[in-house]
């Protein structure tokens, strides 16, 4: 069920701004302009946070508060306490009465999200059911490094993506930029002074907005301890410097589980077609063969029983190849489905020098593959 908010506030206003803040997320919101509508909608909707108004009309915040924690059945309900002054002694004050938290007015959204967000669990409106995003979707990736040329770095190394890098020297430009906005990833230097890159990852996991996000460290390859440090702290991954382009965009892409399938798989007149890109890095090969079997296993369940494997792009064959064509072979014999392989003589000849290799039925194009595979005589082997 949708987590329940209930304000109580004698100010339109605020209870504006409270069903504002909260629209973007899954949750229910209910209303009330003073303590004894408070206590009637509580006792009805059972609300699993409360946002309480400390000066209204009729019952004020106080008086609501003591026959909340008086009634059995809503005593255990977490409250927020909102307040116009912010002396020590009404704070002290607000602290007695066994509030959760207590915001002082006017407060910005953020924050309200950011507290609530503390005590009950806020998803987004659709999470869980949005479609799948795609390496060729538009991204935003927020980089937080006092280095310039690496943020420049990161946004040439994903020039080939329509991802939009978002660079920001300051740790509080990078919380300000989030308070607008919600990257898709993050990406943080583990070396900003006094350990700045580590408190802006606990910022980042301590707001509702950003908890979910996948935020990595960046580092040089030798920073074995700020590595370390990183992983125990709860980072999703570190990037490392000098910066690998397809290192880092194969890191995004598991961590959004973005789906690259289509780059590699298609079909074509009936036949199932991995084509392979024209270098075939051990990154790229690792990402195919994690795809291989559930895209194999999807096309024979549509009712294709036929593939392809074009290597026509590759410039060379190498351990990579081998190792992608070992398992793509099998794979097609496993499920009975007829296949060849597409290559230059070069690629051809290569080949060769592996045993594995040995009994790899090529041919010089997809045309012939086809035709081959229409080919009555054509087995699965």
């Amino acid at each position: 069920m949708k987590p329940k908010i209930l304000t109580v506030d004698d100010s339109k206003t605020i209870r504006l701004i409270v069903g504002k803040a909260f629209k973007p997320f899954d949750v229910d919101v209910f209303e009330a302009s003073n303590g004894v509508e408070g206590l009637a909608v509580a006792s009805r909707e059972k609300p699993d946070i409360i946002i309480l108004d400390i000066t209204m009309p009729i019952m004020d915040g106080s008086e609501c508060l003591a026959k909340l924690k008086s009634n059995p059945d809503l005593k255990s309900i977490p409250v927020i306490m909102l307040t116009a002054e912010s002396g020590r002694e009404n704070v002290l004050k607000i602290a007695k009465m066994g509030v959760r938290d207590y915001l002082v007015k006017p407060f910005k959204e953020d924050l309200l999200i950011e507290r609530v967000g503390r005590v009950i669990e806020l998803k987004a409106k659709g999470e869980g059911i949005k479609k799948a995003k795609r390496y060729d979707d538009p991204l935003s990736v927020l980089v937080v490094d006092d280095k310039p040329a690496i943020i420049e770095q990161i946004k040439s190394a994903v020039a080939d993506t329509p991802w939009t890098v978002h660079g920001r020297t300051q740790t509080g430009e990078a919380v300000d930029f989030c308070s607008q906005n919600l990257p898709d990833a993050i990406l943080v230097s583990l070396t900003l002074p006094d350990n700045a890159g580590f408190t802006l990852f606990q910022m980042f996991r301590a707001s509702a907005k950003t908890k979910a996000t996948p935020v990595f460290g960046m580092c040089v390859k030798t920073a074995s301890e700020e590595q370390l440090r990183a992983q125990q702290v709860g980072f999703t991954g570190v990037v490392t410097k000098p910066l690998d382009p397809d290192e880092l965009k194969s890191k995004i892409c598991r961590s959004l589980n973005l789906d690259t399938s289509y780059k590699y798989f298609q079909q074509r007149e009936g036949v199932l077609v991995l084509s392979l890109p024209a270098t075939l890095t051990p990154n790229v090969a690792n990402e195919i063969s994690l795809q291989l079997r559930p895209k194999v296993a999807e096309a024979v369940d549509s009712g294709l029983g036929k593939m392809v494997v074009d290597m026509g792009q590759l410039r060379v064959a190498d351990v990579n190849l081998v190792r992608l064509g070992i398992s793509a072979i099998q794979l097609c014999g496993e499920l009975s489905l007829k296949h060849r392989l597409v290559g230059s003589s070069l690629v051809q000849q290569e080949c060769r020098n592996y045993e594995e290799t040995k009994d790899w039925q090529f041919v010089a194009s997809f045309e012939e593959a086809v035709a081959a595979l229409n080919d009555p005589m054509a087995v699965a082997a």
